[in-house]
C-alpha cells in the first residue's frame, strides 16, 4: 500500500480544499407571474411550466 512519506501540513490541506465552495444558485423569474423560481422547473407560486398550467395551487 502507498503511504505518505511525511505528515502534510494544515496549510497543504486547506490549499487542496479552496474549491469545495457552494454554488450560488441562479433564479429566473416566472413569465406568468413574475416570482423567482428555479430554471427548467415549475413556479412554485402559480404552478406554470413554459406558458401550460402544470399544477393546480389554491390561493391562501
Amino acid at each position: 500500500m502507498a503511504v505518505p512519506k511525511r505528515r502534510s501540513s494544515s496549510t497543504r490541506g486547506k490549499k487542496r480544499r479552496t474549491h469545495w465552495k457552494l454554488k450560488i444558485r441562479s433564479l429566473s423569474l416566472c413569465p406568468n407571474c413574475s416570482e423567482k423560481k428555479l430554471p427548467h422547473r415549475v413556479c412554485s407560486s402559480c404552478g406554470y411550466y413554459k406558458r401550460h398550467d402544470v399544477i393546480k395551487i389554491d390561493d391562501i
